[in-house]
This record gives C-alpha cells, structure tokens and sequence, in this order.
C-alpha cells in the first residue's frame, strides 16, 4: 500500500540537514542559524539532491511561528505593551514609512513602477519576530526594558502589515497591478468600506482579548490541570495557542503570529502559564528551526550573481538604512542611546512578513518576480549578517561612552526613568503572584508534610484540586452514615471527633475523612468544629485519581489511617476494661 511521505520526507530531511549544518556552523563561530538557512537552501529547489516540498515546509514554519509569538506572550503581559507605547508606536509607524519611501527610491532607479516600490519598501520595512526574539534570548534582553520596546515596536509593525495585507488588493489596480486581484474578496469593495472592516474587525479580536479572554482561557486551563494528565494539559495549551492563532486569522482577518500573541498573553495572567511555557518550548524550537529552513529553501543563489548590485544595495538599506532609521527616532523621541542602538540592530533585518507581501504582490501583478528574489536574498543575508549589527551596536555604545559620557548619561534620563519605573511596577506586580503562588506552595507543605513526598507539579495540581470550606464552633462536619463526600484537610481552627462517646481532637495539620473514601463505605463517626476551621476539601473523585497517580502517597494515608483505627480500637478496650473494674 503506498503512502504519500512528503510530509515524513520534508520534516525528516530538513532536521537532518539543520542538525547537520547547524553543527557546523556553530564549530565555524558562526550562529547556528546560518546553519538553518544553508540546509534549506541545499534541500530546496535550486540546487541539485533532494528536493523538498516548499508549501509544506512553509505550513511547518508557521506553526514555528504560532508557537514562538505564543510563548512570547507568556512573558509579555498587555501591561508591558501600555509601558512601551511611547516609543514603539511612533517608532514603528515612523520606521515603516521612512523605509519604504527609500524602497521605493531604490526601486526607481531599477526601472519599477509605484506600486512595485510601494510593496518592496513595505516588504523591507517589517523585521522577523523569530529573528529579533532568538537574537533577545541569546542576550537575555527579553525581560529587559530594551527587548521589551524591541518587541512592543515589532507588534505594532505587525498590525501595520495586517492593514497593509487587506489595502494591497484593493489598491491594487489603482497602483498599477495587473495580477489576477479577483480572488481578493477585499478588491471588490470599495477602499473606504474595506479600511473600516479591517478596523472593526481588529478592534472586536482586541476587545475579545483583553477582555473575554482573561476570564475565560485561565478558566479552562485550570479546568484541565485538575484532571492531572500532563499530556492533556500540554495538548490543551497547544490547542489554546494554535486554535486561537487560527481563529483569528479566519474570524478577524489578523496574521497567525499575532492571534497566538494575544493568546500567550491573555494565558500569561493564569497561575499556570510557567506550566505552559515549559510544555510549549521544546516544540517551539523545533518548529522555529523548520522556519529558517523553509526561508532557505526559497533562495535562489543565482540572484547573486545575476543582480549582484541590486542584492548590495537592498542589503545595505535593510541593514544601514533601517539601522540608522530606527536609532535616529529613538533619538528624537528623547529615549536613551542604549534602548534606540539594541532596537536598531534587532529590527536590521527581515522575515515572515516580508515573503508574504512579497508574494502578494507578485500575485497582484505589483512587484516582478526579480524583486521576490531580492527580498529572498535580503532576508536570509541580513538574518546571517544581524549578529553583526548587535556587535556594532555594542561597539557604538562603548565609544560613545567612552567619548560623549554626559550625553549618554543625560540624553533620554528622564524617560528612561519613567520606563524602567512602570516596568518595575509591572515586574514587582508579576513577582508578587509568583511569590504569592511559592507561598501557597510552602505553606501547603509545612501545614501538611504528608504532601512533601510528591513532586511540584504534583502540589500544584493538589492546589488546583482542593475546595475551600468552612465551619463555625458547633458546626458538624461530617456526620455518621453518611456516605463519604471528600477528605478534610485542617488549615485553621479545630474539630472533635466523636467515636461512641469519645472526643478525639484535631488541630492543623492533620486530616480526618479518609476512612470512607479508602473503605468505600459510610461514615463511622461524627466530627464537630469547636473552632472557626479553614479546611481544604478533597473530593471524593479527585481523591481516587490523585491517589491512583501517587501510589506512595495512597499507602501513606492508608497507614496513618489504620494507625488512627488501631488507636480508636485499643482506646475502647481501655474504657471497656475501666468499665469491667
């Protein structure tokens, strides 16, 4: 029976060839990146072997990255973006139309009409999200008040390239193109209307996000972490980010990466997004490698031979055009040195949006198949090359502070300032409830040592899993015969056991109601608050799976049980006997 493999073939092939090529690159001192690329680039169309399937490989990359937006919005709450919209608004509005007015100069002088230098100045004015947040983590500046703003500005170019994907169709024709733009739904309206759905339908996913999704993705990501299965809670974050990623794109009309964005950000306000960012990671380094790989397979190295000028000159606007571009608004914006030299070098180079608009242009009949290609040979050079622009910008931070001291120190203070104090608000704020949640942690196991045999997830799971309840003095608890509803756990407070006339009293720390649920039978005793109690309440479902998971917590409290029944027996013999005298 024959299977159709391209799927097995092209994820096979391009992780051998990256681990291969990324091995090498890294024994070379190059990033392991360039690895990446040069693997697509042997296993693509354009040179000879293997040949792998490109709408494949590019489908696997955007799950890439889907996953690597979404684990950044883990750790980039909506709070961070209000932070840094000072600067990453006005930056990348204003980084956007400068660069692709020279886009459009560079693109003159090749002989293109408007529309094609409209489209291949926006296509090299956009930065890749994968690029920029591979190049933050290897300098562990994500978290930083740089990487942030380096971030916040890529966002905002995103949603730029949102607008600009829905207008090209529907100026297509105006701008000269003379593709088949029929199958644009959105040419057929008129400009005005089709601005005003693209608008309203970003406003209603942003509304949706910030304020439906909050109360509703925690929710339920409690709701399956309480099953206990790890596999479904991995399996239910996935659906999370790539289920709204998708939804997004169909409902709203917005990219992929910024559906999982939101997505990321609204599971981060949970108490189990760490869980979440854990689970994701391994798949989003998979699949991000997959993304580099696809880019690769798309390059046709005779373009640097062809049009080698060309390749020099879109080279040299990505890198220093938009380098100089994004440092001189920081500047002006009155923001440090620092924040517009880490910014500029991270946005040096191109990616995901550039290739899309590429080819919505080039089916638009907008942009020639040459400036495709130069766009391709652009991206994977400057990616290679953006190494490059974070060592210069490091060696332009060092000689201005070596030969402009005061002006590095006093240029952007006062914003500098105020950034890094709402920053650290925001910092102090998500430190807090993880100190809340390590609390929680530590006081379950001082309250309840029995709980220290098991591992953290488990514990916190167990959090998850206990009811909180409540009991005055006087107050019965628990009552004989009655069939076993959960075992108490004693925060606070204290209770009396009543066994055939005997009191036996429970302070904090210990549990009662266990007997029940391990017999499967019906209460034996009543049990009586004689304090205001706190109890943590283990119902009798998650009882039997929680314990059916940990075996060795299960004998435990079997032991203890049979010890308190043991005791219970020989206390009444002892009564028994005093009554016999």
């Amino acid at each position: 029976m024959q299977h159709d493999i391209g799927l097995i073939a092209t994820v096979a092939v391009g992780f051998v060839f990256a681990a291969v090529m990324g091995y090498i690159a890294d024994r070379v001192r190059l990033p392991p990146l360039v690895g990446y690329l040069i693997a697509g680039v042997l296993i693509g169309g354009y040179t000879p072997g293997f040949v792998a399937d490109g709408s494949l490989a590019s489908q696997l990359a955007e799950i890439g990255v889907i996953l690597l937006m979404f684990g950044v919005g883990l750790h980039f709450s909506a709070s961070d973006l209000l932070a840094v919209r000072g600067v990453a608004v006005p930056g990348a509005l204003g980084q956007i139309a400068l660069a692709t007015l020279l886009g459009i100069g560079l693109s003159s002088m090749m002989g293109w009409s408007l529309g094609a230098g409209i489209v291949f100045g926006l296509s090299l004015s956009v930065a890749s999200t994968v690029v920029l947040l591979k190049a933050l983590e290897e300098r562990n500046l994500v978290n930083s008040a740089n990487g942030r703003v380096a971030v916040g500005w890529l966002i905002v170019e995103d949603l730029a390239m949102v607008l600009a994907l829905v207008l090209l169709p529907a100026l297509a024709e105006v701008l000269g193109g003379g593709g088949n733009s029929t199958a644009h739904s959105a040419s057929e309206l008129p400009l005005a209307l089709t601005v005003g759905m693209t608008l309203v339908k970003v406003a209603a996913f942003t509304v949706m996000a910030i304020f439906l999704g909050p109360r509703v993705i925690p929710w339920l990501l409690t709701l399956v972490a309480r099953t206990g299965s790890r596999e479904l809670f991995t399996l239910s974050v996935l659906a999370i980010a790539l289920g709204i990623a998708f939804g997004s794109a169909m409902i709203f009309g917005v990219s992929f990466a910024l559906g999982a964005f939101f997505a990321g950000v609204v599971m981060s306000e949970s108490n189990l997004s760490h869980r979440a960012a854990a689970d994701s990671l391994p798949l989003q380094n998979a699949f991000s490698v997959l993304f580099f790989v696809s880019v690769g397979m798309l390059f046709d190295p005779t373009v640097l031979i062809e049009h080698p000028i060309a390749v020099l000159a879109t080279l040299a606007l990505i890198i220093f055009g938009k380098f100089l571009i994004a440092l001189c608004i920081v500047l002006l914006l009155r923001y440090p040195l620092g924040m517009g030299l880490t910014v500029s070098a991270g946005l040096a180079q191109i990616g995901e949006f550039s290739f899309i608009l590429a080819g919505l242009g080039v089916s638009l009949g907008l942009l020639p198949r040459e400036g495709q290609n130069l766009i391709l040979a652009g991206a994977i050079l400057s990616i290679t090359l953006n190494p490059l622009a974070f060592l210069a910008a490091d060696l332009l931070k060092k000689r201005a502070r070596a030969n402009w001291p005061s002006f590095v120190e006093r240029h952007g203070k006062r914003k500098r300032e105020a950034l890094a104090h709402q920053l650290e608000i925001i910092n102090a704020q998500r430190e807090e409830r993880s100190r809340q949640h390590q609390l929680e942690m530590q006081q379950l196991i001082e309250t309840f040592p029995l709980f220290a045999e098991v591992d953290e997830h488990s514990q916190e799971e167990l959090l998850l899993l206990f009811r909180p309840k409540s009991a005055a003095p006087g107050e019965r608890v628990i009552r004989t015969g009655d069939r076993g509803d959960g075992m108490y756990f004693i925060s606070s407070g204290a209770v009396e056991v009543l066994v055939e006339g005997d009191a036996i009293r429970l302070e904090p720390g210990t549990f009662f109601g266990e007997m029940a649920l391990l017999s499967g039978g019906r209460r034996t005793a009543d049990v009586v608050a004689i304090d205001f109690c706190q109890f943590l309440v283990l119902e009798r479902r998650d009882f039997n799976v929680f314990m059916a998971r940990h075996p060795g917590l299960r004998a435990a409290v079997s032991s203890m049980a049979k010890a308190r029944r043991e005791m219970n027996v020989s206390r009444r013999s002892q009564d028994h006997s005093l009554d016999a005298i």
